[in-house]
C-alpha cells in the first residue's frame, strides 16, 4: 500500500511540478553541487582501487615496470647477451619505486581531485562517454601532477639504488653495435609519466563500471548522481530517435 502511495505521490509531482527547478528543490534532480561530489566520489573510488594495485604490484602484472620504448626488443637482446639477472634486478627495483612513489604521493592525486570546479562537473556528468570525468581529472591535472611527482619518483628511485643499475645497463645496451635508438640514462620522467597513466586507465576503468553497475555506487550521493546521469541519458537517446 506505502510503495502504491509513494508511486502515485511521484506521478501527482511529474504532472503539476515538471519544471527542473522545482524537482531539484524536492531532491530527486541532484544539484550541481552534488552532481560534482558525486563525481569526485567516483573518481576518489577509482584513486583507492589504483592505490592498491601499486600496493601489490606482483599481483597485476600491469604496475610493474617495463623498458621505454621498443621494450620487448631491448630486454631481449639484453637477455641475450647474458644479462639476465641485472635485468631482473632492475626490472624489480623500479617496480618497487613506482610503489613506493605512489603510496607517497596519494595526497597530490587526492588534492588534485578536490580542484574539480562545480561546474565543470555538471558538464561531464551526463554523457556516453563513459571516463568523462577521468579524461577530464587528467586533462587539467596532469601538468602539475607531473611537477609534483617528478622529485618523489627521483627520490624513491634513488633510494632504491635503480638508477646506478639502470646507468650501467644503458652503457651495456648503447655500446651494442647498430642500435640505432639508444636508452635514455635517466628514467625519472619517464616512469613519473607511466605512473600518472596507469592511475589514470584505472581510474578511467573504475568510472565506467560505476556508470554502467548500480551495485559498484558505494556511497548514497553516487547512487543518486548516476543513476540520475543514466535516466538522462536514456531520455536523450530516446529523444535522437
Amino acid at each position: 500500500m506505502k510503495k502504491i502511495t509513494l508511486i502515485f505521490f511521484l506521478a501527482i509531482l511529474l504532472v503539476i511540478a515538471p519544471g527542473c527547478s522545482t524537482l531539484k528543490k524536492l531532491g530527486i534532480i541532484p544539484t550541481e553541487l552534488e552532481m560534482a561530489l558525486g563525481l569526485k566520489d567516483a573518481l576518489s573510488q577509482g584513486l583507492f582501487k589504483s592505490f592498491d594495485s601499486f600496493a601489490n604490484p606482483n599481483g597485476n602484472p600491469l604496475v610493474r615496470f617495463a623498458f621505454p620504448g621498443e621494450a620487448e626488443k631491448i630486454e631481449k637482446t639484453l637477455r641475450d647477451l647474458g644479462f639476465d639477472k641485472t635485468i631482473d634486478q632492475v626490472t624489480g627495483k623500479f617496480t618497487r619505486a613506482m610503489s613506493s612513489a605512489v603510496s607517497v604521493s596519494k595526497p597530490i592525486f587526492f588534492d588534485a581531485v578536490k580542484s574539480m570546479t562545480i561546474k565543470d562537473a555538471a558538464k561531464i556528468l551526463v554523457t556516453d562517454n563513459t571516463h568523462a570525468a577521468t579524461d577530464y581529472f587528467k586533462q587539467a591535472m596532469k601538468p602539475g601532477l607531473m611537477n609534483a611527482f617528478r622529485p618523489i619518483v627521483d627520490s624513491t628511485i634513488k633510494t632504491e639504488g635503480a638508477d646506478k643499475e639502470w646507468s650501467g645497463i644503458t652503457n651495456i645496451y648503447n655500446s651494442v653495435p647498430f642500435i640505432n635508438k639508444k636508452l635514455e640514462n635517466n628514467l625519472t620522467d619517464f616512469i613519473s609519466a607511466r605512473v600518472i597513466d596507469l592511475m589514470f586507465l584505472m581510474v578511467a576503468n573504475e568510472e565506467a563500471q560505476i556508470r554502467t553497475k548500480y551495485e559498484l555506487r558505494k556511497t548514497d550521493l553516487m547512487k543518486k548522481v548516476f543513476t540520475y546521469a543514466e535516466q538522462e541519458l536514456k531520455k536523450r537517446l530516446q529523444k535522437k530517435n
